[in-house]
């Protein structure tokens, strides 16, 4: 093979790849480059070897063909592997013994390395070939690569003219490498399995529904947060920081949704570690300074992610149990992907000056015959982000946000967002562990309906957000009854209450949106939600008209909220076929009357025993 020109003045440091693994000496702890910058020929030189080293064990985080199998998938190679992930490369490995896993943040790695706690005596990487200043890029992978480089004694560099020459912190010299090794061909692409079926779609809906214009977003490599990112093309001016890339990002980019514009650190740049992807974006990445590569350690620094503003973290789970433990790197017993940067990501968004820390799953197995909401993690799961931390929940049924909540509140949230067929088991179990009261009811069998919640502008110009209530509003709408004057509550309830009980406040908002409906109003934001109003209608199949109620807060009394709710039920009961409303109103109560007549050409009203009885026709 002719050697590339910018090899020509560094010829005495060329090798192939076999004279260089042969440099390998016994019971090295040999590195291997990342993901798609994993240097295969390296590695299939030293797996190769027929008197290969003794007691060698290869260190790596995701790799790509570090591990050779056979034709029946069984791992075939000679080494002990030693890997921070457990992806589809080592699985089998892990699983037959062959291979170790260690669970620890990919951020912290490097600086063991440093210390010599994780002892790095070779490293076998993959970079470009070299500038005319002696500069070669870690190309599509800086990561932990960085730190191995300055930890081993032997540096073994593939030198591929298809690495893309990355920006910001990826450029090491070539006197820090000993050999250089000359290979040919593209490199490894990477393209996510298609993430089909409806629940996977609505649980990226519910993701993008969350991202406000301007955050800056750490996607992690689960299939669900990159399907989310194909819902984010109506939002303006997103910006990246995020320890892996993938395609996902190109059409946000070609759009013009990413600008980093509102990036509080590295505006206007795309800042990450490594790229995991196809030939579209590293030739979109070669020598733009749009995209800015640091170390692992550097992207995923808690403090950096915390400072800044509007930062949204997405991570993909395998369970999590009704206190709020996830687990992301085990399931049944068998280990699956790992930890990588997500206690340092998730950990910083929800420090940021309105950041999002989101934890996503399909709430069953892929089979379907189990939940992946759990009474309890079973044995063989492992926390890998405690109860304490976590924040956003989102499967196909729904979103809960659980930061500061009580057990209660976490149990009752998460149940509605597990399959409906494991809701009553859920329940039963929430009771027995002590989670929930014995009241505690389960109406809602359906997916929270995202898709009928409407913002409204009020005549004080004041917005709010109208929403289905679910049972964790139980505690905003007690909170709203206590709100209300003692005459309120009578013209409301009919009685002198002077407390709502759990199950009173359950009837208001744990219903099944069939055949009892409630909508909230809420101000603020998904965090920190004030329940300002709350509307329902319960219907009388025999006739088909619904009976209604409302209740407002007193200072938003006189802003309309009250019309705004009573059109938004009425239009949601027209979609359903009912026929009309119905209200018992006391007399004297002149402004539910009008309420009540409002939006109807067609109205009857009689007064039965000192209650006024308005029917008012759709």
């Amino acid at each position: 093979m002719a050697l590339h020109p910018s090899l020509e003045r560094h010829a005495a440091k060329v090798s192939t790849a076999s004279a260089a693994v042969r440099r390998i000496k016994p019971g090295s702890k040999v590195f291997v480059g990342t993901a798609c910058a994993t240097p295969r020929v390296l590695v299939e030189a030293l797996e190769a070897l027929k008197s290969p080293p003794g007691d060698v064990e290869l260190v790596h985080f995701i790799t790509t063909g570090a591990v050779p199998h056979d034709a029946e998938g069984r791992p075939t190679t000679q080494y002990r592997h030693r890997s921070f992930f457990v992806g589809s490369d080592v699985r089998e490995a892990v699983r037959l013994g062959m291979a170790e896993y260690v669970p620890i943040s990919s951020a912290r790695v490097p600086r063991l390395m440093e210390i010599g706690r994780i002892p790095i005596d070779v490293a076998l990487i993959q970079v470009t070939p070299p500038d005319e200043f002696g500069y070669v890029s870690l190309g599509v992978s800086v990561d932990m690569v960085a730190a191995a480089v300055s930890a081993a004694k032997l540096v073994i560099a593939e030198v591929n003219p298809a690495m893309p020459w990355s920006m910001g912190e990826s450029a090491i010299h070539v006197s820090a490498i000993d050999l250089l090794v000359p290979v040919e061909g593209p490199m490894i692409e990477y393209v996510h399995a298609p993430a089909d079926g409806e629940a996977v779609e609505r649980i990226a809906r519910y993701i993008a529904g969350i991202i406000d214009d301007g955050s800056t977003l750490q996607i992690g490599l689960g299939r669900i947060p990159n399907e989310a990112l194909r819902y984010l093309e109506d939002r303006r001016d997103l910006g990246i920081h995020s320890d892996v890339i993938t395609d996902a990002i190109i059409p946000l980019l070609e759009k013009g949704i990413v600008t980093g514009k509102q990036k509080t650190q590295h505006k206007g740049k795309i800042v990450t570690s490594f790229a995991f992807g196809t030939k579209r974006l590293y030739d979109l990445i070669n020598r733009n300074p749009l995209f800015f590569f640091q170390p692992i350690e550097q992207v995923a620094d808690l403090e950096v992610i915390a400072a800044q503003r509007k930062m949204v973290s997405v991570t993909q789970a395998f369970a999590v149990d009704l206190t709020g433990q996830v687990c992301s790197d085990q399931f049944d017993g068998e280990f699956y992907s790992g930890l990588a940067a997500q206690g340092e990501f998730t950990s910083g968004a929800s420090r940021s000056v309105g950041g999002k820390a989101i934890i996503c799953m399909t709430s069953t197995t892929d089979d379907g015959v189990g939940s992946r909401v759990r009474p309890q993690l079973r044995t063989g799961e492992g926390v890998t982000v405690t109860r304490s931390n976590v924040h956003y929940v989102v499967t196909e049924y729904g979103i809960a946000y659980l930061f500061g909540k009580s057990l209660r509140e976490r149990a009752v949230a998460l149940i509605e967002l597990a399959h409906p067929k494991f809701r009553p088991y859920l329940l039963e179990q929430a009771k027995r562990l002590g989670y929930v009261p014995e009241d505690q009811t389960l109406r809602n069998l359906q997916a929270y309906a995202v898709e009928e919640e409407r913002q409204v502008t009020l005549k004080n110009g004041r917005e709010l957000r109208l929403r289905p209530a679910h049972s964790a509003d139980a505690d905003g709408i007690r909170a709203l009854f206590h709100k209300m004057s003692e005459e309120d509550r009578f013209t409301r309830f009919f009685q002198r209450l002077k407390e709502l009980s759990n199950k009173e406040a359950q009837r208001l908002c744990n219903l099944n949106h069939e055949t009892e409906v409630a909508f909230v109003a809420v101000s603020g934001p998904r965090e920190q939600e004030e329940v300002v109003g709350q509307a329902c209608y319960f219907l009388n199949p025999s006739t088909n008209l619904a009976e209604t109620a409302f209740m407002v807060d007193p200072t938003w009394q006189g802003t309309g909220l009250g019309s705004s709710m009573q059109r938004r039920m009425a239009e949601y009961a027209k979609a359903r076929g009912i026929r009309g409303f119905v209200a018992e109103i006391l007399p004297g109560n002149e402004r539910m009357i009008a309420l009540a007549r409002a939006g109807s050409s067609t109205v009857h009203t009689e007064n039965v025993e000192d209650v006024i009885h308005v029917t008012a026709l759709f």
